[in-house]
């Protein structure tokens, strides 16, 4: 009994932390890349790194231990490749810094308001979509850059990504970033690797906040974070069957992030990409059993989240392109699935390559990044085709009753009349002994039906309904 109760911790246990191994090897590259995009300084880089684990890591154990439920809670990855995205902000990191809080605010009331958290999941998935895969595409593209800029240093990470992404695809992004780490360390000289601070610090902004800045970053974060994170979420959630409380799960992220926006940390969630390690039945065949799992990523994450000095080091030793192309292969399966709910339905598909392309663009108007006006072309455009398909819908339905002779559908209905008198006549038993010569003329342009009612008929004038008595 000992032994299995030991067994029944253990394994959530170690499914925890690999959770938070995969999670934060996965993705801490797209973190660093973003907060530096923003306008960072490589110490305001690491210190919002170590915020959003240390956050993330005490908003999963919080959950877990209050609700019993496998909530894992982790940074926004789609977030921190909006922060690519976009780029500098007018007014610089401090403008940035109060956008990430607005963006905590806005998640906070969306847990407070209901009706805003539907608002924000009743966006067109087609748009959604296409906005997510307009924000990371750039980053995809790093791989391919790097295969020219530095190939020795980037090939040998891509090849051990795709055998890794064929038989270990857990371990893909975490091997790539293995072999990026052995070929930085292999030709940096070992001056320079003594000579970086390793210990993380936290390095405190005073926000302030513009309304280019706002526009441009804090809404879009705050619904790529609810749209690719929160929504999906809670989506893998029900479907191994739990009932999380989607508004506590709000509540507390947005505080999280609030929290961390000061140190510079963007924006934690609810786990999406890696929410189903610790929420599956490989965590724990007992579902009630799975809550351990997330509390342990989530200390897991905290603590991994000491190690922020050593990968913003290792970031600033590497060629800008090897880092990006690691990150981009974190993000080919998010990328791949976000164009596929572009494009799934026929009817916004069009309005979905707009937004794809506006975004992609990474234009900046007026001060605001491509993620708002990609989202604001295609919701235009959206909107302004769907009127015309009413009209147009309208306009037939009215049409359609008018025939143009004056009755409706004279070939049916005569057709309807001739059948019986053809099949039922005075005559049946000579149509039964030759239906080829006399029902011939009449099957040729409609057999199935002419013959179905043949079959149908025939035997009612045999007496077939007096045997059923």
């Amino acid at each position: 009994m000992e032994g299995d109760g030991m067994a029944g911790v253990l394994q959530p246990v170690l499914a925890g932390g690999v959770t938070a191994l995969v999670g934060f090897a996965s993705s801490f590259t797209v973190v660093l890349a973003g907060l530096r995009a923003v306008g960072a300084t490589e110490t305001q880089a690491a210190s919002g790194l170590l915020a959003v684990c240390l956050v993330s890591g005490a908003s999963a154990a919080w959950l877990g231990l209050r609700h019993r439920l496998p909530m894992s809670v982790a940074w926004s990855t789609p977030g921190a490749a909006l922060l690519v995205a976009t780029g500098p902000v007018a007014g610089g990191w401090p403008a940035a810094v109060g956008a990430f809080m607005v963006s905590g605010l806005l998640v906070v009331a969306a847990g407070l308001f209901p009706p805003l958290s539907r608002a924000v999941a009743a966006i067109p998935k087609p748009i959604a979509g296409a906005m997510l895969a307009g924000v990371l595409l750039p980053l995809c593209t790093a791989p391919v850059r790097a295969l020219v800029e530095v190939p020795a240093l980037a090939g040998p990470v891509v090849v051990v990504w795709l055998l890794l992404h064929r038989f270990a695809r857990r371990w893909a992004v975490p091997g790539a970033l293995v072999v990026a780490v052995v070929a930085i360390a292999s030709t940096t000289p070992s001056g320079r690797l003594g000579g970086t601070g390793l210990w993380p610090a936290f390095d405190p902004t005073p926000p302030a906040w513009s309304m280019s800045a706002l526009a441009g970053l804090a809404v879009p974060l705050f619904l790529v974070t609810m749209a690719a994170q929160n929504v999906p979420g809670m989506a893998v959630l029900t479907g191994y069957g739990y009932r999380p409380p989607f508004g506590s799960a709000l509540r507390v992220t947005g505080l999280a992030s609030v929290a961390a926006a000061p140190v510079g940390g963007h924006a934690v969630n609810l786990a999406a990409i890696t929410a189903a390690l610790a929420a599956g039945p490989d965590a724990h065949p007992d579902p009630d059993r799975r809550w351990i799992a997330s509390v342990t990523a989530g200390v897991g994450l905290a603590l991994l989240g000491l190690g922020a000095g050593v990968a913003t080091t290792l970031v600033l030793l590497s060629p800008p392109v090897l880092i990006e192309a690691v990150a981009g292969l974190a993000l080919i399966g998010a990328l791949a699935t976000a164009l596929t709910s572009a494009v799934a339905e026929p009817d916004d598909r069009e309005a979905a390559v707009v937004t794809f392309v506006v975004t992609a663009a990474g234009v900046a108007l007026l001060g605001i990044g491509g993620a708002f006006w990609g989202l604001l072309a295609g919701g235009a455009m959206r909107l302004l085709f769907r009127r015309r398909a009413r009209a147009a819908a309208r306009s037939s339905s009215r049409r359609r009753p008018v025939p143009e002779r004056g009755r409706p559908v004279p070939q049916r209905r005569s057709a309807e009349r001739e059948r019986p008198d053809d099949v039922g006549g005075s005559e049946a038993p000579a149509e039964r002994e030759s239906p080829e010569g006399e029902l011939q003329p009449v099957r040729d342009p409609g057999q199935p039906l002419v013959h179905r009612r043949e079959t149908v008929e025939l035997p009612a004038q045999t007496g077939h309904h007096g045997s059923e008595h």
